[in-house]
């Protein structure tokens, strides 16, 4: 008599095989048969119809400081995710010295856009040492597994204090610091490395982060940390436009001299909407040549969801909005209705050298109001703002400021920056059909006031495999195995990802005709009252980690059996 068993389920086991209508028994915390006869169970679920997968694994989440005060981890939680992996980046809140938590703190904000008020309320700070951290996560309980990587920028803050800015090169005796605080972390359980080398990170300050400039030997001695240790990703942040010239030769060589896979964030810039190809190319060569180099990229693009309550949309950078920005809700909505803010709004450019031009009025053609809650990712150059602004003659700041007051001011425009210079996401398709990438960079936990795209996993299954209209579908199988057993592997996370006899049992059994999402809305949750933006999913019937069923029909259980995943297995 097994513990549970899951009956008639169309499952996909993660492997990228093809599906099959099977059973699963479960005892404990592990898979323990997948076929046709497979006996009884204390528990028994009919999954006739239902699509049954792995637990989904997501490698680039900033739950850094979110694990210590939430077991639930959403919005990961709401989208079939078991297991998360914090610390991309190259940011994070240890090693921490005790006079420099708010330094940490206003790194976070500006880099990740996670609310630092949240932050301040929110982080108990039981730790000084990376180590000590991990001690703190292993003391919780989550809903889902988690896993930590030891942030460049924390790791140089701590080491160099006020040397460690962007333009001060390390010393001998720094670099040693920094690569035993890196092993420690590792030997305590971390499963890799992080730092940022984009232009893009900031803090709070204006300031590029510590590490965004750094040498090749500052690199080079900290992946010889990793070596010695035997695991660990290297995983960085790059400068896109560079990324191919630049940045690859000291990337094949960290990677062919310490046996490092490097994981290197993985985007299309319109400044250069073709350069993507040339990354490529880049991956094949070190596919050839042995080299673990791997692409993280985006399932969809890169972008704001911008809203009155959210902390970035097209009004804020007119003067006349500046009037009404720190109103109440209901005030601004007032005053955007009718009356001289709103006319001024529509009738006046502002005189600040072409900015407003530039960034609010030159982006209206990649600008679409958000019509319903499963937001239309892949949306047609003909529906824009800029588009239809240009076929009704209606002002396009006047569509934006009518659309923003829909819903009783909750409305809210969409707006991609990367991954979608071709009006399209053909480039998302080709790089996800490419060998040397993997899913990544939906940064759950993150940007939560201008993005909701922790619910990447459940888009993944919608988008790619049933609803796209625009361009090649691809195959329910593959895009299984790409979000569980394949980024279970790049962390070394062998256990997991799979549904095979002596696997974790980590599983979910989704609706997949039904499966979709619920309206993004700005709630008020985070400590102190801070806001984020959520988007729930409908159609996850069933979420189990580790055996133990987490969600019910979209609703959390209330048990929590994940814990910190402490090092590869």
């Amino acid at each position: 008599m097994h513990d549970l068993v899951i009956r008639r389920g169309n499952v996909i086991d993660g492997s990228g095989g093809p599906a099959r209508n099977a059973d699963i028994a479960i005892d404990g915390d592990r898979v323990v048969e997948v076929g046709s006869d497979v006996g009884a169970g204390t528990r028994e679920i009919d999954a006739d119809g239902l699509l049954v997968t792995p637990g989904f694994v997501d490698v680039h989440t900033h739950y850094d400081a979110q694990a210590t005060w939430d077991p639930y981890l959403t919005p990961s939680s709401w989208h079939g995710v078991t297991t998360a992996v914090m610390g991309n980046c190259g940011v994070g809140f240890a090693p921490a010295h005790p006079d420099k938590h708010e330094w940490l703190i206003e790194v976070m904000e500006g880099v990740e856009d996670i609310p630092g008020t949240a932050l301040t309320e929110g982080i108990q700070w039981e730790w000084e040492s990376f180590t000590e951290y991990l001690d703190a996560l292993d003391r919780r309980h989550y809903v889902l597994d988690l896993g930590a990587q030891v942030p460049h920028s924390a790791v140089r803050g701590y080491v160099m204090g006020d040397r460690s800015g962007v333009n001060n090169p390390a010393t001998a005796d720094d670099l040693e610091r920094m690569a035993s605080i890196v092993a420690d972390g590792l030997r305590a359980g971390a499963l890799g490395f992080s730092t940022s080398r984009t232009p893009l990170h900031k803090s709070k300050s204006g300031e590029l982060v510590p590490g965004t400039m750094v040498e090749s030997d500052e690199l080079f001695a900290i992946a010889a940390a990793m070596q010695d240790v035997g695991h660990g990703v290297f995983q960085f942040a790059p400068e896109h436009a560079i990324l191919p010239e630049r940045e690859w030769p000291w990337m094949r060589e960290l990677a062919s001299r310490f046996g490092r896979t490097v994981s290197v964030n993985f985007s299309q810039f319109d400044q250069a909407p073709d350069l993507w190809r040339e990354v490529l190319d880049k991956l094949d060569e070190a596919i050839a040549d042995g080299i673990p180099i791997v692409a993280q990229v985006h399932g969809r693009t890169v972008g704001l969801l911008m809203c009155l309550e959210g902390s970035y949309h097209p009004l804020m950078f007119h003067p006349a909005y500046g009037e009404i920005a720190d109103l109440p809700l209901a005030e601004r909505r007032a005053a955007l209705r009718s009356g001289p803010v709103r006319d001024r709004l529509i009738a006046e450019t502002p005189d600040d050298d072409g900015f407003f031009e530039k960034v609010v009025l030159g982006t209206m053609w990649k600008t679409w109001a958000v019509a319903d809650g499963d937001i239309d990712y892949e949306p047609h150059p003909d529906d824009s703002i800029g588009s239809v602004a240009g076929r009704t003659g209606v002002s396009p700041i006047e569509l934006v400021i009518d659309h923003l007051l829909s819903a009783d001011g909750h409305g809210m425009l969409y707006s991609p920056f990367f991954n979608y210079s071709y009006g399209d996401l053909s480039f998302n398709y080709e790089a996800h059909m490419h060998p040397g990438t993997r899913m990544g960079l939906a940064d759950a936990g993150a940007h939560v006031r201008v993005i909701c795209d922790g619910g990447c996993p459940t888009f993944m299954l919608t988008h790619w495999t049933r609803d796209r209209t625009r361009g090649p579908k691809m195959p329910l199988e593959y895009v299984v195995h790409r979000q569980t057993r394949q980024t279970a592997e790049l962390y070394g996370l062998g256990d997991r990802g799979l549904l095979a006899p002596g696997m974790r049992a980590d599983i979910n059994v989704i609706d997949y005709d039904a499966l979709t999402f619920g309206k993004p809305r700005m709630a008020w949750d985070l400590p102190g009252g801070a806001p984020r933006l959520v988007q729930k999913a409908s159609g996850y019937r069933h979420t189990f980690c580790a055996g133990v069923e987490t969600v019910t029909d979209d609703e959390f259980t209330g048990e929590l059996p994940g814990r910190l995943v402490r090092g590869p297995r």
